[in-house]
This record gives structure tokens, C-alpha cells and sequence, in this order.
């Protein structure tokens, strides 16, 4: 249940920063795409809900 919880809680993060943080020339593999900063956000927010 916690790493669901951090899941959900990363991914919500990463595509908040994907879709708000546009990266001016489009070349920002974090910011300039919500999906591909959703998966990265909900793979940190599993690590960390891991490691406690």
C-alpha cells in the first residue's frame, strides 16, 4: 500500500512538472513531455516509498 501511495504521489508530481515546467526549446526530456515525467515521477516516488 505505501509504495502504491508513493507511486501515485510521484506520478502526480512528474506530470505536474511536465506540463506546467515547458522547457523553452522543447529539448528537456523531463519537462517537455508529461507522460515520460509521469513514469520518471512515479519510479522515485516507488524508490522512496521503498526505502523507509
Amino acid at each position: 500500500m505505501k509504495i502504491l501511495l508513493g507511486v501515485v504521489i510521484g506520478g502526480a508530481v512528474g506530470f505536474g512538472i511536465g506540463y506546467f515546467g515547458k522547457c523553452a526549446s522543447g529539448t528537456c526530456p523531463l519537462t517537455s513531455n508529461p507522460i515520460i515525467s509521469t513514469i520518471i515521477g512515479a519510479l522515485i516516488g516507488a524508490m522512496i516509498a521503498m526505502g523507509r
